[in-house]
């Protein structure tokens, strides 16, 4: 038999699945946690430490090994995924100068802000391709904060790493920035990265960003791929530390959310929402797709190397249901209780998701959450429904946008954590969407890195046939007709008040709330 071992590295945790690839049978899957590091005196600070990082995966390799009930060495091949843009400045041994700037580090506002007014006044071929603004979440701008915030380690700073490849670049023992493995989906989504203007955005464009830039394209060199390409090989160190064999192959890294649209079975003309704590949105799209205003990137190779990965976002999803829970002093599952039961848009509540900003495809930052319609009879529950409506409804407008470039949907895809648990979910996206929804019956989780990790080293062929064989089938969730009616003309309603205060479109403010209260009373609109 041959085993291989796949991690992705989340928010809060590490998860190693180990998985057998003549039957595709998962035999372990175990996480471990790690601490996020906030301030309550600015909410913009989200940061982890690398030790944290590889402490836990080395924790969580020997726990799957022991649950498979195997020899580590038995183990074939290893890859990861993990969360983006999430960035670690290092110094010329490549140990960290500090922590990760996690992908949901808002920090470098005022430095992307920069970035996105200069590339628009000089007509920025690269700006285009990653959606026409440069986001607070992305490379440059986290790089730019740190050489502002940290005068005094100025001095050391040698490069900067995207997780996926700090992983990868630690595990195989690279010791000089020249030699550390760049992945094409974490530096082409992230810092504008493609080979159409020769990598980079020029380094002159970066210098007049700020000095501070100056020079940072040299020290941002690398060996540039993607997966199932092989990265480097299992140091002797590392190979101790998780109980594998020296020496065998790790693959370019890559997003989470890219490999968790493979390992739910994602195909191109299929997109993959992969809905957890945020939701990402992976579309699989020809190679010759055009760039999309306001989604976060459009890169050739990011989830196969033949097709074209759209990249787009919400930036709270599962954290907006946790957070209306938890001010109602009840869990989420309890919450969740009877929400089966409601029609499209009983509640005649209207809820905008932009708790954390809007990421796709307005990319503000500065939006917070709109809840309308309430009256005296509403709870949490209620909120919670008009939460759910809200995030398929702006899951359409993304969408809507992706077919803006000439991309077919074929399949829609609910990959992550929540679609395995939350059905009434589910079934609105479908009704929302007016299109089937494919879920996975089991979790995709580290599904793709195992596809990545097998074909790595020669256990199965190429993507698809690892695709056929280790990723699991899905439940289909199917449009109701009446339901499609309804939210047509819900959305109808969203899609103008979002626009209206998400853009400053012209909207009729005094027609939205008599709708709304029209569906609460089971009206015609």
């Amino acid at each position: 038999m041959t085993y291989v071992a796949g991690a992705d590295f989340g928010t809060l945790s590490v998860r190693v699945t180990i998985m057998e690839c003549e039957t595709g049978v998962a035999v372990a899957s175990v996480a471990e946690g790690y601490p996020l590091h906030r301030d309550p005196a600015d909410p913009l600070i989200a940061r982890q430490a690398h030790g944290d990082h590889m402490a836990s995966l080395a924790r969580a390799m020997q726990g799957a090994i022991a649950a498979a009930g195997i020899d580590g060495h038995d183990i074939a091949a290893f890859a990861a995924d993990t969360t983006g843009s999430s960035v670690v400045i290092v110094d010329d041994a490549l140990q960290p100068l500090g922590d990760y700037y996690l992908w949901a580090d808002h920090s470098a506002h005022a430095e992307a802000e920069e970035i996105t007014a200069l590339a628009r006044a000089e007509g920025l071929e690269a700006l285009e391709w990653c959606g026409g603004t440069y986001s607070h979440e992305w490379g440059y701008a986290k790089l730019l904060h740190f050489l502002r915030h940290n005068p005094d380690k100025r001095d050391r700073v040698a490069t900067a790493l995207e997780h996926c490849d700090m992983v990868a670049a630690t595990l195989s023992g690279v010791r000089r920035v020249q030699d550390i493995p760049r992945s094409v989906c974490a530096m082409g989504h992230k810092w504008m990265w493609n080979p159409k203007w020769g990598g980079y955005p020029a380094q002159d464009f970066l210098s007049r960003v700020d000095p501070l830039l100056d020079g940072i394209n040299a020290r941002l060199e690398g060996r540039f791929g993607m997966a199932p390409e092989v990265a480097g090989h299992l140091s002797p160190e590392w190979a101790e530390k998780l109980g594998l064999k020296p020496g065998i192959p790790i693959p370019f890294g890559a997003f989470d959310a890219h490999w968790d649209a493979l390992g739910s079975g994602g195909r191109q003309g299929d997109v993959v929402n992969v809905v957890g704590t945020s939701t990402c949105f992976i579309a699989i799209a020809p190679k010759d797709v055009a760039p999309v205003p306001g989604i976060c990137g459009v890169v050739p190779g990011s989830v196969t190397p033949d097709t074209a990965g759209i990249e787009a976002g919400q930036s709270a999803t599962g954290d907006i249901f946790e957070a209306i829970a938890r001010r109602s002093n009840r869990d989420l599952a309890t919450l969740m209780q009877g929400l089966e039961t409601y029609r499209p848009g009983q509640t005649g509540l209207l809820r905008l998701p932009w708790d954390n900003g809007d990421r796709t495809v307005l990319v503000r930052s500065d939006l917070g959450g709109i809840t309308l319609g309430w009256d005296l009879g509403h709870g949490a529950e209620d909120e919670l429904h008009a939460a759910i409506e809200g995030m398929a409804m702006h899951t359409r407008i993304i969408h809507d946008r992706m077919e803006q470039c000439g991309m077919a949907i074929r399949h829609v895809i609910n990959g992550g954590g929540i679609p395995q648990k939350n059905d009434v979910l589910n079934q609105i996206y479908a009704d929302v969407l007016c299109r089937p929804v494919h879920v996975p019956q089991s979790s995709p989780t580290g599904v793709g890195s195992c596809i990545m990790a097998s074909v790595a080293c020669g256990a199965l062929p190429d993507i698809a046939t690892a695709q056929e064989r280790l990723a699991p089938s899905a439940r289909i969730f199917t449009p109701r007709p009446d339901a499609v009616a309804a939210y047509d003309k819900l959305f109808e309603i969203f899609r103008s008040v979002y626009m209206g205060f998400g853009a400053g479109a012209p909207l009729d403010l005094g027609s939205v709330l008599p709708n709304l209260r029209a569906f609460r009373l089971g009206a015609k609109v």
